[in-house]
């Protein structure tokens, strides 16, 4: 009977020190939903076409997620005219929790006529891209 505890507690003790030695973080964290549009707000519609002179906007909803989460936004110009195809233009990180976030992107002179990307990123992880176009 005694060393029956005595088993006992040893096992829980190192089932202890195991949990703690490897500490790790679930986050529920995901993109409830993400779309482009041409104001700041995201309405009065969705778009995926943009005209020359427009400045695009990527609006992300994030859901469950802590203040820590990080999302980024890569925007590319895929095959636009004049331009090298797969372009990297810019890219912009927020932290935040639970919120719309907001990415734009603008430009003093016209956008080349033809079709862009935006990649949005979860935690270092690609969770979707926004596929739209310049005419």
């Amino acid at each position: 009977m005694l060393k029956n505890r005595i088993q006992l507690i040893t096992s829980m003790f190192f089932l202890v020190v195991t949990m703690a030695a490897c500490s790790f973080s679930v986050s529920t964290a995901k993109i409830q939903d993400a779309y482009m549009a041409r104001d700041v707000s995201g309405t009065p519609e969705k778009t995926t076409t943009f005209s020359q002179d427009e400045p695009f906007y990527a609006i992300v909803d994030l859901a469950n997620a802590p203040d820590d989460t990080t999302v980024k936004a890569s925007w590319y110009a895929v095959d636009a005219e004049g331009v090298e195809p797969n372009f990297f233009i810019d890219e912009a990180v927020i932290t935040s929790g639970s919120n719309q976030l907001t990415f734009d992107l603008s430009s003093d002179n016209l956008w080349p006529t033809g079709s862009y990307k935006v990649e949005i990123t979860l935690n270092d992880k690609l969770d979707r891209t926004l596929e739209f176009s310049v005419q």
